[in-house]
């Protein structure tokens, strides 16, 4: 049987996809994160998976499993969180004659893997979102595999799973379906809710197994030519991959692996997951956070411009009647409000008000006027929101009234307690304020621009009166109007609006570019170097993250700082290729990803695919 060529694309990426053994994290108490200080890198592994799909593919020497990139929160006391929890496929092995399991050599394309057995190639890919198509060699072989399912009923084609909602056992439907010929077929109780199935087939050249997981009634149990499934496959990745702007060859291989991160982890549609969206990492974080989704569309810009809307359209469609943004959205819900780390109570829970910042850096290569026109009043609203519900001294100085709405979740900032007012924050909406001028003055509402322009440059004026601090020359951030000393490089943020005066500017940029503080080999650390609470392996307490790095570098060429942009931009693309997989944030010093770190990261690799492009673009001028 022959196959198509392989793309030079998917060439390029052969075996990136690593299919290591997911290492589950253990959950910090106190900020719900992980933590695992017996494994450099505990969330390891890069699955095989596909666009719309919650079907992530491991490895386990010589066994595959499936896990789901699902919260599945109704469930949560029965079965674990969605880091935890047992695979719904486990212990997935090829046999030979005999039952014996059979090791194999895996080679791995974005499209498909390829198993190398004794028997003959098992190719794997995707027949759909939802399920899995496996060509079988010619050969008598066998599969073996436990589905967490309460029961299961074998037939002549394979079998089936249904959940039965008044036994909270299976909550999603499995079938299995191969048009071999069955010797054996069979489905047995297995130790903690698993049902194993054993199968042993004779298979020919035309021999495929399907493996349907589903939360719907109805199965795909339909076999096509695995050549047609194959060649398809292989299709809508190499569309995906040549739809990308060409980049310098320096930065190829990273550059096209960061668009298959960004591939792999989109979602789609399901319940309150209104559009098709990406999740910060599949193995990590489960559905769509509102701030990852703007950097996301920066990338999704480049290729699709319904993807690259649709990434502030999600979050926007769970817009509350007084205007705030939820934090995240995932199928089964969204996340508004989150207990105070340390304390009694809970508070409403967002993240940074950037939406508007990343709406007109979608309309500047689009050009979508329809789409400003769409989401403007969305978006007063949600400015509005800051100001009335997050000023409880009515200084016109917003606050944090929750950590996590930063998205600075563990920052020393908040160590002191709720609320802060923070330069950062502030800043944000100075920024929020000249894009909605900006937005305004593209559909002709000139008063309104008028009116937006007036209250971004009064509120960078209230940044200076407030938290300037001329002595330490930087902005602290405060807590009942006292000062909160911590050194951070958002306590420098104002630089980012381009309305300071230049002797603060040039006192901000010295902080910066200090090595003792910010100017690491790998800049910049969340905390100074020379500050006691810095803590670079420790997510905002010292590590470099790739998403505050792009924000100093379009802040710096915005205050007047072009040859630094450039350079902080070099430092950042270097960084973000000295390892295979690309992560959520980095050692300072090392470069190297600290113990909690995310992998298969998606802001990071839509922040390298932009500055991949504008490096690349400047070199041609």
């Amino acid at each position: 049987m022959t196959f198509p060529p392989t793309s030079s694309f998917l060439r390029l990426l052969q075996n990136r996809i690593t299919l290591e053994e997911y290492a589950p994290p253990i959950l910090d108490p106190r900020l719900q994160r992980s933590a695992n200080d017996n494994h450099r890198i505990p969330f390891s592994g890069i699955p095989f998976s596909e666009r719309g799909s919650r079907l992530l593919l491991f490895r386990r020497a010589a066994k595959l499993y499936i896990r789901l990139a699902e919260r599945w929160s109704k469930w949560v006391e029965e079965v674990g969180d969605y880091r935890h929890r047992p695979p719904i496929i486990d212990d997935f092995i090829f046999t030979d004659t005999d039952g014996a399991p059979l090791d194999f050599n895996l080679t791995s394309y974005p499209h498909a893997l390829v198993l190398s057995t004794r028997l003959g190639e098992f190719w794997i890919t995707f027949a759909d979102e939802e399920t899995l198509y496996l060509r079988l060699p010619a050969a008598h072989c066998g599969i073996t595999f436990r589905a967490y399912a309460r029961d299961g009923r074998a037939n002549r084609r394979g079998g089936e799973f249904k959940g039965d909602p008044e036994h909270r056992t299976t909550h999603r439907n499995i079938a299995y379906t191969t048009n071999a010929p069955i010797i054996a077929n069979t489905i047995t109780n297995d130790a903690n809710g698993y049902q194993r199935v054993n199968l042993q087939l004779k298979a020919t050249n035309e021999s495929a197994f399907l493996l349907n997981i589903t939360p719907r009634l109805g199965f795909n149990r339909s076999i096509a030519c695995a050549e047609d499934i194959l060649h398809d496959a292989q299709a809508r990745w190499h569309a995906w991959f040549a739809a990308a702007p060409n980049v310098a060859e320096q930065y190829a291989e990273q550059y096209y692996y960061a668009w298959w991160i960004l591939r792999m982890g989109l979602l789609s549609p399901r319940f309150y997951l209104t559009r098709e969206a990406m999740m910060p990492s599949a193995i990590h974080y489960i559905g769509v956070w509102q701030w990852d989704a703007f950097f996301h569309a920066l990338a999704y810009q480049y290729v699709d411009q319904k993807l690259a809307e649709n990434q502030l359209r999600v979050v926007l469609d769970h817009q509350r009647e007084d205007g705030m943004i939820p934090d995240a959205v995932h199928d089964e819900g969204v996340v508004l409000r989150w207990k105070l780390p340390g304390m009694e109570g809970e508070a409403d829970v967002t993240k940074p008000p950037l939406i508007a910042w990343a709406t007109l850096k979608l309309y500047a290569t689009l050009g979508n006027r329809d789409f400003l026109d769409e989401i403007y009043e969305p978006l007063c609203r949600w400015n509005r929101w800051w100001f009335e519900k997050n000023d409880d001294d009515h200084d016109g100085i917003a606050q944090y009234n929750h950590g996590f709405s930063s998205g600075l979740d563990d920052s020393p900032l908040w160590d002191e307690g709720m609320p802060v007012e923070s330069p950062e924050l502030n800043t944000y909406l100075v920024m929020q304020m000249d894009s909605l001028a900006r937005i305004a003055e593209i559909l002709n509402l000139h008063n309104d621009a008028t009116m937006w322009r007036a209250r971004a440059d009064e509120l960078a004026q209230k940044l200076i009166a407030h938290f300037w601090d001329a002595d330490a020359d930087v902005f602290w951030a405060t807590r009942d109007h006292k000062p909160i000393r911590v050194l951070t490089p958002f306590n420098l943020y104002p630089l980012l609006t381009g309305r300071m005066p230049r002797p603060i500017n040039e006192r901000l940029v010295a902080h910066l570019t200090n090595p003792n503080e910010f100017w690491t080999r790998y800049p910049i650390p969340t905390v100074a170097c020379n500050d006691p609470k810095c803590d670079p392996t420790k997510m905002w307490r010292g590590p470099t993250w790739i998403n505050i790095n792009y924000l100093f570098i379009e802040g710096l060429q915005r205050a007047g700082y072009p040859t630094l942009a450039r350079e902080l931009r070099a430092k950042t693309l270097e960084l973000l290729m000295r390892h295979n997989d690309i992560y959520e944030y980095y050692h300072p010093d090392t470069g190297d990803p600290p113990p909690h770190a995310a992998s298969v990261f998606g802001w990071s690799s839509a922040v390298f695919v932009d500055l991949a492009i504008q490096a690349s673009r400047e070199r041609h001028v």
